[in-house]
């Protein structure tokens, strides 16, 4: 079993090599149609022509776009990513320090809106026209039309600025804690290894509202998709039977409507993962979070083509893991799916 699984892996691994490299082709020929010259900006205001010629030379833009692809290309297969105009750092280390908080800070969110919106959806369907499913269509509608910066400005406004509770909004860490070495790049798992409590708790308070904003964000389609796919799997006849055999209600919601009702919910948690990871960028600008969505927008805005392109292959690699992950849980909630390697 365990060799069909290795090999079922490697394949769809393989299928996904020719999205990973339409992906560079097409991320490569859009940023080379940005407006502006990343030379002039690299050179300086007061830079000549001269100088400009010879940034350009020095950065690679004055061969042809074929002889430019052939040079990325050759750097990806050595593992370089090329180095970022804006930030003087090479894109692999950017992406290596933004990512895990752009990571940490989604997937504390998508905890926080799991553990809410699917009880809340399966009241919901258990009990529909209540106060309950009013409060999940409230929330639900809430959710999808608030903006997220503007709910972002409602916390800081209330918390930070009205309570004085909540800790200035101004990145992953306050200024008084010093930052946990490096591990895994997520501060609470690495204050937690070093043994940094007061950091880790520093590093918490600072996740409480970014982590409420994208929550209530992520919490509208989770919510809705666990209600539907309840109220699907209660109106079954399996679940009938079950409840005619005598089985109790606990054990028909959790062994039998639940479960099924499972992989719609779990599609949905991986679109909205990978929704939120490139598109939180809103979320990091209102709290100064040093994430992978404000670093790709401020590369965007001065044409840095490897800051840019190095993004862009970073999300196509996350989602194709994601998508991965995605089938695998689908074997373990439903084994009649299995393994296909034909």
């Amino acid at each position: 079993m365990l060799p069909d699984r290795l090999l079922t892996i490697g394949l769809r691994v393989a299928q996904a090599l020719p999205v990973i490299f339409g992906v560079i082709v097409v991320s490569f020929i859009l940023t080379r149609a940005l407006p502006g010259d990343p030379a002039v900006y690299f050179a300086g205001a007061a830079a000549d022509e001269a100088s400009i010629a010879e940034v350009r030379s020095a950065l690679g833009l004055d061969k042809s776009l074929p002889a430019q692809f052939w040079i990325y290309l050759t750097d990806l297969a050595s593992g370089d990513l090329g180095q970022s105009i804006s930030t003087g750092q090479s894109v692999a280390s950017d992406l290596a320090t933004r990512l895990p908080a752009s990571l940490e800070l989604t997937l504390i969110s998508l905890v926080l809106s799991c553990s809410i919106a699917i009880p809340l959806g399966i009241l919901a369907a258990t009990r529909p026209g209540s106060a309950v499913d009013h409060l999940c269509r409230v929330l639900v509608t809430a959710g999808v039309s608030l903006p997220t910066f503007f709910t972002g400005v409602v916390l800081i406004y209330v918390f930070y600025y009205l309570l004085g509770i909540a800790p200035s909004p101004l990145g992953r860490l306050d200024f008084v804690y010093i930052e946990p070495d490096q591990v895994t790049g997520f501060y609470l798992i690495d204050a937690a290894i070093a043994g940094d409590w007061e950091t880790w708790t520093g590093s918490l308070k600072q996740l409480v509202l970014p982590a409420i904003t994208l929550a209530l964000f992520t919490l509208a389609p989770l919510a809705r998709m666990t209600r539907a796919a309840m109220l699907s799997a209660l109106s079954s006849d399996y679940v009938r039977t079950a409840r005619a055999a005598g089985l109790t209600e606990e054990k028909v919601l959790s062994t039998y409507a639940f479960r099924n009702a499972l992989l719609p919910v779990v599609t949905t948690l991986g679109m909205v993962f990978s929704f939120t990871l490139g598109a939180n960028v809103l979320v990091e600008k209102v709290f100064a979070w040093p994430g992978i969505g404000s670093y790709a927008v401020e590369a965007l805005v001065v044409s840095d083509y490897a800051a840019v392109q190095g993004f862009v292959l970073a999300m196509a690699l996350l989602f194709v893991a994601l998508n991965l992950v995605i089938d695998l849980t689908y074997t373990m909630i439903d084994p009649r799916i299995g393994f296909q390697t034909k």
